[in-house]
């Protein structure tokens, strides 16, 4: 079985040794074996788990909470049904998330083709009798 050095992973993961280390000191990294000197030593299955890792962080999710998940998975098939309500809970943040990104895409695009606009107009009074309508959402 192949094994990774610190930093293999996380040139693989494009973090920093730093990064992995930060998550060894939280306890996201448990299943992570040393050698008798100490040093860590990944596994690909270890490379997948931090991408987990790495994907919930992504979705805006504390470092505490990401650390209970990993405690649930060592405890095994019992905490099935809090990994399962705990990912749904982050699709339903990531579709939110999506949605507000839409939004802000949409007034991106609307600015784009303005200054396009305005640009082959050589003037920006091109716009001078339009209303922009931007929905203020909270």
């Amino acid at each position: 079985m192949k094994t990774y050095s610190i930093s293999e992973v996380a040139k693989v993961l494009n973090l920093t040794v730093y990064t992995l280390r930060y998550y060894d000191k939280e306890g996201l990294m448990p299943f992570v074996e040393r050698t008798t000197s100490g040093t860590r030593l990944f596994k690909e299955s270890d490379i997948e788990a931090l991408k987990v890792i790495e994907c919930l962080k992504s979705t805006g999710m504390p470092i505490k909470e990401i650390k209970t998940f990993i405690d649930w998975c060592s405890k095994g098939d019992s905490t099935l049904q809090q990994r399962y309500d705990m990912f749904i809970e982050r699709k339903a943040t990531v579709e939110a998330q999506m949605e507000e990104l839409k939004k802000t895409m949409e007034v991106i695009e609307h600015k784009c083709s303005y200054y396009k606009t305005a640009l082959n107009a050589g003037t920006e009074d091109i716009h001078k009798n339009d209303k922009l309508e931007i929905p203020i959402t909270n």
